[in-house]
């Protein structure tokens, strides 16, 4: 799951609207933030198996740290109690906390049974979705389309950065997306690990298109224009 992780962020806003959407792409994509340093570091493991499923070729040997089910709920409590520390309230604090361990719930749905529920216990879980690559296509690109669509419903541009760069956001978000999809497998794990650092971008871009938009009043609905 890639675009499913930064849906979660974008609906995210709409229950939580004080939050930046940075923050909340960075909640709902935590795992992934930490997992390539993970890897870098050899605390966990992955390897490129090309034809391994239908759309992804790697093979998640063990990530326990950043992937486990137990670790995420851990994670999402330290980073609840860092956002209630900053001054928000307990709603925001549970919202961060439900996008971190959204990651998980997601990646349920896409990956083959290599999820474990928590570090030290064999058990596995995963959906398979990624033996599908049209189901998966379907289901990425209309999860991105419901949470930007209450995204949308939540907030509205102030200036063209506002309008412009989350239309900008959107489409590199899917331009990403499908180079990954249709292109070929990473060349090895280290080059696959210093590119997953590029999520980072997405939350800088998120926190500076979000810092451009503003609220919709209560009861306001979007028009047919953009924002």
């Amino acid at each position: 799951m890639f675009l499913g992780h930064f849906a979660a962020g974008l609906a995210a806003k709409r229950v939580a609207p004080a939050l930046s959407l940075g923050a909340l792409f960075a909640a709902a994509q935590g795992a992934d933030l930490l997992w390539p340093n993970l890897l870098l570091a050899g605390a966990e493991r992955v390897e490129i198996r090309p034809g391994l499923t239908a759309v992804n070729p790697l093979d998640f040997v063990s990530y326990p740290w950043s992937h486990s089910l137990a670790a995420l709920a851990l994670w999402g409590a330290a980073a609840a109690l860092a956002v209630r520390a900053l001054g928000f309230g307990w709603r925001a604090a549970a919202v961060i906390w439900a996008a971190v361990v959204s990651h998980w719930l997601l990646d349920v749905a896409s990956h083959v049974p290599d999820l474990p529920l928590a570090p030290g216990l064999a058990a596995r879980l995963g959906l398979g979705l990624w033996h599908s690559r049209p189901a998966t296509l379907v289901v990425e690109l209309g999860l991105l389309a419901l949470g930007l669509a209450l995204y949308l419903r939540t907030t509205r541009a102030r200036d063209g950065i506002g309008r412009f760069g989350l239309a900008g956001l959107v489409a590199l978000l899917v331009g990403i997306y499908l180079a990954s999809f249709y292109g070929p497998p990473p060349p090895d794990t280290r080059v696959l690990a210093w590119s997953a650092q590029a999520v980072w971008l997405f939350v800088a871009l998120g926190w500076w298109v979000d810092r451009h938009r503003e609220p919709r009043a209560p009861g306001r609905t979007p028009s047919r224009s953009p924002a």
